[in-house]
């Protein structure tokens, strides 16, 4: 597998903005308690990706195959229709920072944590995206993940950590039983090129979603996909 290992990360976060995000005043109490603790966190944390290039080697009108591995999806089949090559990933905040974070008591700090083992996930993500693009100069992508919508659930975890050797070896993520990844703060998925713009949350209703990126679009399952 051309598998790419990204575990030298730098976690340099903005401290400002993630007071501003856990509305905390600068110059209270509060302030530096929390940058104590960020200070603690930046030590410890080690985020960690990993990706390949693949291939589609089959489809059908619900299902897509990956080098050999059925995803079944209607919406990932359709959004692949036209698409050779695509982007397997797993990335994570690293199963150092959530270790540190399980030994915390206070129930603030583990609050201010969880937050920070977020931030630790997202720089993962930008530094995965910048290597591939750099590497690989795909063009616009877009992406979607197991679980994101009913339409792929989230069992399909099983068939695409199969694409990669084994990920509890390389960056540290390993499945559930019920398919739930560990550390929490991790995310997989595929990254693909694309013409036309593509969320998942396009085809989410849920409203009270805290991780909304576009607005629901309740026309769009059966313009493209139905």
């Amino acid at each position: 597998m051309n598998e790419i290992i990204l575990n030298a990360i730098p976690f340099e976060p903005d401290a400002q903005a993630l007071l501003s995000e856990m509305r905390i005043q600068e110059d209270s109490d509060h302030a530096g308690e929390f940058l104590q603790l960020l200070a603690a966190a930046r030590r410890i944390a080690r985020p960690k990706a990993v990706y390949r290039m693949a291939y589609v080697d089959g489809r059908g009108e619900d299902s897509v195959w990956i080098e050999g591995v059925r995803l079944d999806s209607r919406v990932l089949a359709v959004n692949l229709r036209e698409v050779e090559r695509i982007f397997p990933y797993i990335a994570t905040c690293g199963v150092e920072l959530e270790g540190w974070a399980q030994t915390l008591d206070d129930m603030l700090a583990r609050f201010w944590a969880d937050a920070i083992l977020e931030t630790a996930l997202y720089t993962a993500i930008e530094t995965l995206k910048r290597h591939l693009e750099a590497c690989y100069h795909p063009g616009q992508l877009a992406y979607m993940n197991p679980g994101s919508l009913e339409d792929w659930p989230i069992s399909q975890q099983r068939e695409l950590f199969s694409l990669f050797s084994p990920p509890e070896a390389s960056i540290g993520v390993r499945l559930t039983p019920s398919h739930m990844m560990v550390p929490i703060k991790s995310v997989s998925g595929i990254r693909f090129p694309t013409q036309t713009s593509f969320e998942s949350c396009m085809l989410c209703p849920r409203q009270a979603c805290p991780n909304r990126r576009t607005a629901y679009d309740p026309l769009l399952y059966a313009a493209r996909y139905g």
